[in-house]
């Protein structure tokens, strides 16, 4: 009887399931480079305003504290934008005739809010609330980034799912006193009164930090 197959047959066979194989892992690997990519997470990119805003401006030089326009932070899940009126508090005196500021004098003469874009926007399949975040000592820079010296401002953090659970398993590496959840200069290995891996702990504990559920799904899945 005639043989049904050639010999290369199967050095065919094998080559075409190592191309296979290889071109699989290929494709998982570009996925996993495109999920943590700028291209998807944003991060790093500064979005259209309608004012070229500047946080490090506002907060790094002239030092203005976090709450001033953000007023919702310490008790809502929202932390806030400021209506126009906040701005026009400065700003009908400081750069009234600035060209690039005419956006907030119109919304303020026509009582139109201004449109501005999200920077961060977590998906509507998670729960977030920032009041809970600041009253357990996390401070405004672990998850903004250096937002004091921003010219504009960008996401500093993926947002994602394995990165917030880094600080939700072990919360002692990341929490802060609460006189320094608004300061964005602060850093612990610079603070000779703070020592991270025994006064983290310990903030935990004063706090109330429940590890033992941070990792529960219903905690951010609800």
């Amino acid at each position: 009887m005639a043989q049904t197959f050639s010999r290369s047959a199967n050095v065919i066979a094998r080559l075409l399931l190592v191309g296979s194989v290889v071109v699989i892992v290929l494709l998982a690997s570009l996925g996993a480079a495109l999920y943590r990519s700028p291209v998807l997470t944003q991060v790093g990119i500064a979005k259209a305003q309608p004012i070229p805003f500047s946080h490090q401006r506002h907060v790094g030089a002239n030092g203005i504290d976090c709450r001033y326009c953000h007023t919702s932070v310490e008790k809502s899940g929202f932390a806030g934008i400021p209506p126009t009126e906040t701005c026009m508090t400065c700003h009908s005196q400081v750069l009234a005739d600035a060209p690039m500021l005419a956006p907030v004098h119109e919304s303020w003469k026509s009582g139109e809010s201004l449109e501005w874009t999200r920077v961060y926007d977590v998906p509507d399949f998670v729960y977030f609330d920032h009041s809970i975040h600041i009253a357990k000592g996390v401070g405004c820079t672990t998850c903004h980034g250096d937002i004091d010296d921003m010219r504009l401002t960008h996401k500093a953090n993926t947002l994602h799912m394995g990165w917030c659970l880094q600080c939700h398993k072990d919360p002692g590496k990341f929490v802060r006193p609460a006189d320094k959840v608004f300061d964005p200069e602060w850093r612990a290995e610079l603070d000779d009164s703070f020592e991270q891996a025994v006064d983290g702990p310990r903030l935990v504990e004063e706090n109330n930090i429940n590890v033992g559920q941070l990792t529960n799904c219903s905690v951010c899945h609800r």
